[in-house]
């Protein structure tokens, strides 16, 4: 049978967990990076910063969760080691990151490299008819181009 339980082509659900592994793995080393980048701000923008470094982190663990539960939806299995998190690892990793300048744009370029990711996971979801990936990755990217342009807003770009 070349149908999942869900009714999906299952070559094409094979394909979309992997995209989403590699999309969980990034969210990882993003989520590790803000954190980071909350402990370890500093400067005349440390509280406004560290506030919103802790905002982000909150919500890219929610979209960790999220990733991991459709990869399960979709009867995959998502990863969950360090290792695969580094292999797979496009966004920056901000290590010993305090300048508020420098930190906001690892956020920016972090952002852009997951939206790379989910634009890929959105168009091969569509032609799947996989509506459930479609839609979060379209919430998810809705909400990061948000925040690209707001984070270059506060760079003055």
């Amino acid at each position: 049978m070349n149908k999942t339980v869900l009714g999906l082509d299952r070559k094409e659900t094979e394909n979309l967990v992997n995209e989403l592994n590699v999309l969980l793995a990034n969210f990882q080393v993003y989520y590790q990076s803000l954190r980071g980048l909350h402990w370890n701000i500093k400067g005349k923008n440390f509280f406004e910063l560290h506030v919103k470094f802790e905002e982000l982190y909150n919500d890219s663990q929610l979209k960790i969760d999220l990733i991991a539960e459709r990869i399960l939806t979709l009867q995959g299995k998502p990863l969950h080691t360090f290792s695969e998190y580094i292999s797979l690892a496009k966004v920056p990793v901000a290590k010993d990151v305090s300048n508020d300048i420098e930190a906001v744009e690892v956020v920016v370029h972090s952002l852009s490299e997951l939206l790379s990711i989910e634009r890929e996971i959105l168009n091969n979801s569509g032609d799947a008819n996989d509506e459930g990936t479609n839609a979060m990755m379209s919430d998810f990217i809705a909400e990061q181009e948000k925040t690209i342009w707001m984070m270059n807003a506060w760079l003055g770009k």
